[in-house]
């Protein structure tokens, strides 16, 4: 493939950036490829679509945006296959989606991990156990760092481990081992991990761990080395059971599961406190920063499922997946005010089931995963602003 210059390669940027603000349609998919495979697009055309780029910003910028299901997404399956609870989800640099499922129903089963392109059609599935891991039990998260390498993390009653592999599926790198024990002491072994994200400049892999310890815990993303650990308020963690009491005082350490951890561009740790119905906020080095209570009087299994950001340069909007109340909100992210909902219970097109895991592609495209039998991923794309 023959390598742009720079001004084709900011052509590109351009038109990705045009094609979130107008928000998913065909035709501005056809824009957002256009510079890049067509090299010597004119000047004049860059900087009139780099116009329209200022000029929308500020509404989004402003605004929550506005999304509709895409009941089309994804297209049939092939094969034959069938979805059993999708529980993570996870998009990449190309906007192609992956999902982690748990589907046991012999020949028909889907993979466990199935790669999208961004027209809902399957690109390759694979997992399962291999030569030199072990694989996991019950398959909770997904994540795709900015290498393109795939990470998964499993809840099963002895998933311990966190595994690394390249996208077409080749073993990597294991960290942790499978065990029935909960220390959150124990820098060797995870319990029960649920969520996983790369921190591409510093090489660092932040884990929540999990259902059965209390913490985020740091490892080296080429090496699995431990580098650190923390639990609520940025105190050490302990293994103390926390019963959830809206009318008492916060909890100060982490109920089960620690739920999701997701990192912003400006250097936050986002935690999923989901018991707590909480979102608590650190620095990198585990200094607490914030703490947000999303509908508090959520009782069970909690409010706090997943985040997501939003995919403007100031990640202005956090997205909260709740599985109990079963819809997602659209918080501001400077502070924890909702300020926007979509969906409700039900197992239509856009309504929700156990909704459990969230993500967002650079278009603003999100995308959601439903359990307990709704065994299905939806699409909601946004709709631009005409005021």
């Amino acid at each position: 493939m023959q390598k742009r210059t720079p001004l084709e390669a900011w052509s590109c940027r351009v038109c990705r950036a045009l094609h979130w603000l107008r928000g998913s349609t065909t035709h501005s998919r056809s824009l957002n490829r256009a510079p890049c495979d067509h090299p010597g697009v004119p000047l004049t055309r860059l900087l009139a679509l780099l116009a329209v780029l200022l000029l929308a910003a500020p509404a989004w910028a402003a605004d929550p945006p506005t999304l509709l299901v895409d009941a089309s997404w994804p297209k049939p399956l092939p094969h034959g296959w069938v979805l059993g609870e999708v529980s993570g989800i996870a998009t990449d640099e190309r906007d192609h989606v992956w999902i982690i499922q748990r589907s046991s129903l012999g020949p028909a089963a889907a993979p466990p991990v199935i790669e999208f392109d961004p027209e809902g059609r399957v690109v390759q599935g694979w997992g399962g156990p291999g030569q030199g891991y072990d694989w996991v039990a019950n398959g909770h998260g997904i994540h795709v760092d900015s290498d393109g390498f795939i990470w998964i993390a499993g809840n099963g009653t002895a998933d311990g481990q966190v595994l690394k592999f390249s996208r077409n599926g080749k073993f990597v790198l294991q960290i942790g081992h499978p065990g029935i024990a909960v220390d959150s002491g124990d820098v060797t072994k995870l319990s029960r991990p649920t969520d996983m994200q790369v921190d591409p400049v510093a090489r660092e892999l932040y884990v929540a761990d999990g259902y059965g310890n209390h913490r985020v815990i740091v490892f080296d993303a080429d090496t699995g080395a431990y580098k650190r650990q923390w639990g609520a308020y940025g105190s050490r963690p302990t293994d103390r059971r926390i019963t959830y009491d809206p009318k008492a005082a916060p909890a100060r350490q982490f109920g089960n599961p620690v739920h999701c951890v997701k990192l912003s561009h400006d250097g936050l740790v986002y935690v999923c406190d989901r018991k707590n119905d909480r979102i608590q906020v650190f620095r990198h080095d585990g200094g607490f920063v914030a703490e947000w209570f999303i509908k508090p009087a959520t009782r069970g299994l909690g409010s706090v499922w997943d985040l997501a950001f939003s995919p403007d340069p100031a990640q202005s909007f956090l997205y909260n997946a709740d599985g109990i109340n079963d819809e997602v909100r659209i918080l501001r992210r400077a502070d924890g005010v909702v300020v926007g909902t979509f969906g409700h219970p039900g197992r239509r097109p856009g309504e929700f089931h156990w909704v459990h895991s969230i993500a967002v592609d650079s278009h603003g495209d999100v995308f959601t995963t439903e359990v307990d039998k709704a065994n299905r991923v939806q699409k909601f794309a946004p709709v631009l602003s005409t005021r």
